[in-house]
């Protein structure tokens, strides 16, 4: 049976020359469809993950693909039963995604586009090496098999990890890929700019090699940015690679210790969740700041704030006057 909403992944490396006010326009388009989530606009582009049923997603993506700028987006599209989101965000920031790497253009250089189904036949060859550009916390919960991950806590820390990458690899052929594909934009671009000769990059990342050709390899699940948390990718040799925290059974159910000062970000099983009220330790448990435990370890962040009706009442009264 069809589930009725739609969660969208997509960016788009297109320059944009006044951000905030599209910034704005962007907005009330979201709320005038009744989509949440949350969407980065930058002089470089934008960067989205949104919910919404699924009539109203269609009108976003013919809204987008109708402006000459973002024509190209290439929108993962998934189903759900619900809003993927409980709120929505646009803001305006330097980049897309913070990397740090401001002089890089994807649009003029970046490595090789390979498809799934490219991806799945190059992967296991002897002279290449998989590389996972993904923060830590992503890649506990699910990688490729064999694949390179990186000691980072955020993507702005790959440039330093890059020097020791090219002590053993630079002769190989470097396979990036990262959730959606937009990491490896920037990425794949840099280990170009340090002297990398043979780079690639999974176009659409692990969510497109999951929904084209099956997730063949990618064991584990993987880590999405709303609140799903982690998904399934693999429908031919799955498999769970990550442990709890506190008694290291298998289980790849992530959560927040409950303690907000400790707010670790970790596998933790239902059991333990429970037994220790959702924080990651007695100490945690104990503590005076700790959070009410709902069973999920997903709390929402503070708005600080952001007003999510920013120009509504505005585009309103303009909308009364003409």
């Amino acid at each position: 049976m069809n589930k009725p909403y739609s969660i969208l992944l997509y960016y788009c490396y297109s320059p944009i020359a006044d951000p905030e006010a599209f910034r704005e326009e962007h907005h009330l388009l979201c709320l005038e469809l009744n989509l949440l989530g949350r969407i980065i606009v930058s002089k470089e582009g934008l960067n989205g993950t949104i919910s919404g049923l699924k009539e109203d997603c269609e009108k976003y993506m013919e809204r987008m693909k109708a402006d000459p700028r973002f024509a190209k987006i290439d929108f993962k599209v998934d189903e759900s039963e619900t809003h993927a989101f409980t709120k929505l965000h646009v803001r305006t920031k330097a980049e897309i995604v913070h990397s740090g790497l401001l002089h890089i253009d994807p649009n003029l250089r970046t490595g090789v586009h390979l498809s799934p189904k490219e991806f799945k036949e190059m992967k296991d060859q002897d002279d290449v090496v998989v590389l996972d550009v993904r923060s830590d916390y992503e890649y506990s919960v699910g990688r490729f098999k064999n694949a390179v991950t990186l000691d980072i806590e955020n993507f702005r820390e790959f440039p330093d990890k890059v020097g020791k990458l090219k002590e053993k690899y630079k002769d190989k052929k470097i396979l990036t890929y990262c959730t959606g594909g937009i990491k490896c934009e920037k990425a794949s671009a840099f280990l170009l700019e340090q002297g990398f000769e043979n780079v690639y990059q999974l176009h659409g990342g692990i969510i497109k090699y999951g929904m084209e050709v099956g997730g063949e390899d990618f064991e584990g699940k993987c880590y999405v940015f709303d609140n799903r948390v982690a998904v399934d990718v693999n429908k031919v040799n799955p498999k769970v690679i990550s442990t709890c925290h506190v008694c290291g059974t298998e289980s790849d159910r992530m959560v927040n210790c409950a303690n907000p000062v400790c707010n670790l970000h970790v596998p933790i099983c239902e059991k333990c969740g429970w037994e220790l009220d959702g924080a990651c330790s007695t100490e945690c448990k104990e503590h005076p700041e700790k959070r009410p435990y709902d069973g999920t370890g997903y709390y929402q962040k503070e708005m600080n704030g952001y007003n999510p009706l920013k120009g509504f009442n505005r585009r309103k009264k303009t909308d009364v006057s003409a």
